[in-house]
């Protein structure tokens, strides 16, 4: 919504899009993977290495996905749609010089939908790296997206002080999929691995990850907001605060 410089009046129903169509994209990889989990063993070794490749991407500064919003389906749409400059409210269409055009609120509709399934791929194995009941995943999912609406808006200046936030969830990521990997040895069916036969692993159980979890989490959320870095990023918007006040 950035990228597009969507109006404040506009963003609730930008957002109510992109939970549906993330809910729907979500809800598919959610079956798929767990139809694969149940025929093999051997995808947990699949979902650790999207989780480290996206926790590796996301240390190195290259995993922001709002800046796909000018991707192959943007760049698309905008050689084969004419589109405005300028919204026309909430519409989608608009008339021009006695000409009907797309308003950019259709490309922010077509980046959203992109971004969101390009987040399924990561949020799938995560929640599967903690439990592999579909419904506790299908549920925690539903719930997560359903709270999104009121979290953006609660949790959106805060997010600009958040600088060690990235570090922190590739982290994260990063333990996931060594879980994953460590369940994959654990139940290894792999004829090129030790055999075909199980490696004798330890697994890490729910109860610790969770503990991890929320630790990584914590220490990000308080290393940021008490960093130099983290108070220099909340000024600006502290004083645009003032001006708008005066």
């Amino acid at each position: 919504m950035t990228s597009f410089a969507v109006p404040r009046m506009l963003q609730q129903k930008v957002l109510l899009f992109g939970i549906a169509v993330a809910l729907a994209a979500r809800t598919a990889f959610i079956f798929a993977g767990a139809a694969l989990i149940a025929q093999f063993s051997w995808v947990f070794y699949i979902f650790g290495a999207i989780l480290f490749v996206t926790g590796a991407q996301l240390m190195l500064g290259k995993g922001d996905k709002s800046d796909e919003a000018d991707n192959v389906l943007i760049r698309l749409a905008r050689r084969f749609l004419k589109t405005t400059d300028h919204y026309d409210g909430d519409r989608m269409t608009t008339t021009t010089l006695g000409r009907r055009r797309f308003t950019p609120m259709l490309l922010v509709m077509v980046a959203i939908g992109g971004t969101d399934i390009l987040f399924a791929l990561d949020s799938i194995p995560a929640i599967y790296g903690l439990t592999q009941d579909v419904y506790i995943v299908f549920t925690a999912t539903a719930f997560s997206l359903l709270g999104l609406r009121q979290l953006y808006f609660l949790v959106d200046g805060l997010l600009d002080r958040l600088v060690y936030l990235s570090y922190g969830l590739a982290a994260i990521l990063a333990f996931i999929g060594a879980k994953l990997v460590l369940h994959a040895l654990h139940e290894n069916a792999l004829p090129f691995v030790n055999g075909g036969q199980p490696v004798p692993v330890v697994e890490i159980s729910t109860g610790p990850s969770l503990g991890v979890i929320i630790g990584v989490l914590a220490v990000t959320v308080v290393a940021s907001l008490v960093s130099p870095a983290g108070r220099a990023r909340s000024r600006p918007r502290a004083e645009q605060s003032v001006e708008v006040a005066d």
